[in-house]
């Protein structure tokens, strides 16, 4: 059999409830049948729920020290040295260097603006800073094909950088940005497929901005009848309280939201026909995921980048017939996604990169059948476990990490005036955090095993000298 093709698509802030059975109340008829026919991974955790760091992540498989991508990327930002470093491993770039076609269509995010995008990108907004950033062609990280942009929320109409045309030459569309995307995509596929099925396989990645805000800007044939379901009926989680501002401000959005993921949704199913009628979908891994989710007025909130499991944990669905093992436990980060990608297409992940490949806890055996042990023997990559990063803004903002398993979420959270406090949480008896764990053995012990991971993973942090007292019982649990 050819290579292996990769079709790897990111929606921008799409929830992982939104695919849950009891989840949100939305209809997504084609993401359902890619997961009933592969695999629907339940720990998949965003380890910085904001889009660029997460990407950074994504793309890398470095944490946002070693990539770069501290922040979100934009000009303010890049004056601190925030964005995608030149020399960061990617997937992109091994899979290429392999000879696959890569190709990259949609929002990137991930490169530091220059004045010059001010005038040629998406402008400067109203908090004085510009978001939208060309890359210039030393710059994408591997994908030889480009169609995309850095950050621009105009989804009814989207611009575009596309091969090596000049930050002055942006392609200007009229229509809904992700349904334009996947035309691209079709097209790069149709393009691709003579080539795989000869033997040079391909590797897109679709990254649709939408259901990210404004979430007004919809396509002409949107879903109306979310418009017509009580409060209660849009958000059911029982940490949104409805009566206040977060809870009627979230079931004004609600409606749009799931609006927006319905017609993301259909763009899926586009994208699956395409591949059946290409003669395409047995030899192709097909993965849906996104940067985090969003909060939807759960504990208040409305948005992201906090360590709630609404923002955190993202959908990650995998389809390769006959190739996977749908009993998997595994669960994956942000930082796991680049040397996992590399696992399952069976090369060997670059040194650089930090993640784990917990690819051999996704594929069956030969036999189809599940081979029951990772491929050095270790059981851990069926127990799943996630660091968290928030990085402070200024000397005055919070520094944040902590530790998210399958059953347990600890946050410690370094405040520059008074110290550190932290939140323990048994996600199992507790699953939307509702009840904040006091017990001094067990903060104890969640604080030493944050202060392992973040070792083990080298990750240094100001907060850590409290961390470890607090560990050793030489702090009392704050």
């Amino acid at each position: 059999m050819p290579a292996p093709n990769l079709l790897f698509i990111v929606a921008d802030q799409f929830r992982a409830m939104c695919l849950e059975p009891g989840g949100d109340p939305v209809s997504t008829p084609f993401l359902d049948s890619l997961a009933a026919s592969g695999v629907s991974l339940a720990n998949a955790v965003s380890n910085y729920p904001v889009c660029s760091p997460h990407r950074a992540m994504m793309m890398s498989g470095q944490y946002p020290d070693a990539n770069g991508v501290t922040h979100n990327v934009n000009s303010e930002t890049a004056g601190w040295g925030v964005g995608l470093r030149p020399d960061a491993p990617s997937w992109a770039a091994a899979l290429r260097d392999a000879g696959y076609k890569t190709g990259y269509i949609g929002k990137w995010h991930l490169e530091a603006p220059v004045p010059e995008d001010a005038i040629h990108g998406a402008g400067v907004l109203g908090d004085g800073r510009y978001w939208d950033a060309y890359s210039p062609l030393d710059r994408r990280h591997g994908f030889d094909f480009w169609y995309s942009y850095g950050c621009n929320d105009a989804h009814l109409s989207p611009h575009y950088w596309t091969g090596d045309a000049g930050r002055h030459q942006r392609v200007n569309v009229a229509g809904w940005s992700a349904a334009h995307e996947t035309d691209v995509a079709v097209e790069f596929l149709e393009r691709a497929a003579g080539a795989a099925r000869a033997g040079t396989p391909f590797a897109l990645a679709l990254s649709w901005n939408p259901p990210h805000q404004p979430f007004d800007q919809l396509p002409p044939d949107f879903e109306r009848s979310y418009g017509k379901l009580a409060a209660a009926e849009l958000l059911t989680r029982p940490n949104v309280v409805l009566k206040s501002d977060a809870g009627r401000e979230a079931a004004a959005i609600a409606p749009l939201y799931y609006a927006a993921v319905g017609a993301i949704d259909a763009q899926v199913g586009r994208l699956l026909e395409a591949l059946d009628s290409l003669g395409l979908a047995d030899n192709t891994l097909v993965i849906f995921t996104s940067d985090h989710g969003q909060q939807m007025g759960s504990h208040g909130l409305l948005y992201k980048n906090v360590p709630f499991e609404e923002s955190m944990r993202i959908p990650f669905v995998l389809r390769w017939p006959g190739r996977l093992n749908p009993a998997t436990a595994a669960g994956l980060s942000s930082v796991d996604i680049a040397p996992t990608l590399l696992g399952l297409l069976g090369f060997d992940v670059p040194a650089p990169m930090q993640g784990r490949d917990v690819s051999a806890a996704l594929l069956a055996d030969a036999a189809g059948n599940h081979p029951g042990a990772t491929a050095d023997g270790s059981p851990e990559l069926g127990t799943p476990s996630a660091l968290y990063f928030y990085y402070p803004r200024d000397r005055h903002d919070v520094d944040v990490r902590g530790l998210r398993t399958a059953t347990a979420k600890f946050i410690a959270t370094f405040h520059p005036a008074s110290g550190l406090s932290t939140a323990l949480y048994d996600l199992v008896a507790d699953p939307y955090e509702l009840r904040t764990i006091t017990e001094p053995a067990l903060v104890r012990g969640h604080a030493a095993a944050l202060t392992d991971a973040l070792a083990a993973a080298g990750q240094s942090w100001t907060g850590a000298p409290a961390l470890a007292a607090l560990a050793a019982g030489e702090l009392c649990p704050p």
